[in-house]
């Protein structure tokens, strides 16, 4: 299986919504959505075919590090349902 999901995680939420942006215009992906983890970290999460998340994920940091701080950027692929379910479940509080 090709899928994966891609996440960067920076200093405010103006880095995320560049990162964000950045990621959707450069790849054919979906976006999760966001999550506040607290200091002023802002994590953007996305999913698609394993290709398109790297593509995504290395214009993301490229745009956001333009603008802001990127503290860190994580890539699993093919991960389990479980996983999905909890990022999807957690964006809806």
């Amino acid at each position: 299986m090709n899928h994966a999901l891609g996440m960067i995680e920076t200093k405010g939420l103006i880095g995320a919504i560049e990162a964000a942006n950045s990621m959707l215009k450069s790849a054919n992906i979906t976006l999760i959505g966001y999550e506040k983890i607290g200091f002023g970290l802002v994590t953007v999460m996305v999913s698609g075919d394993i290709d398109e998340i790297n593509i995504a994920v290395e214009a993301g940091v490229e745009a956001a590090r333009c603008i802001g701080e990127v503290y860190s950027v994580l890539i699993i692929q093919d991960p389990h349902e479980e996983i999905e379910k909890m990022i999807k479940n957690s964006n809806k509080n």
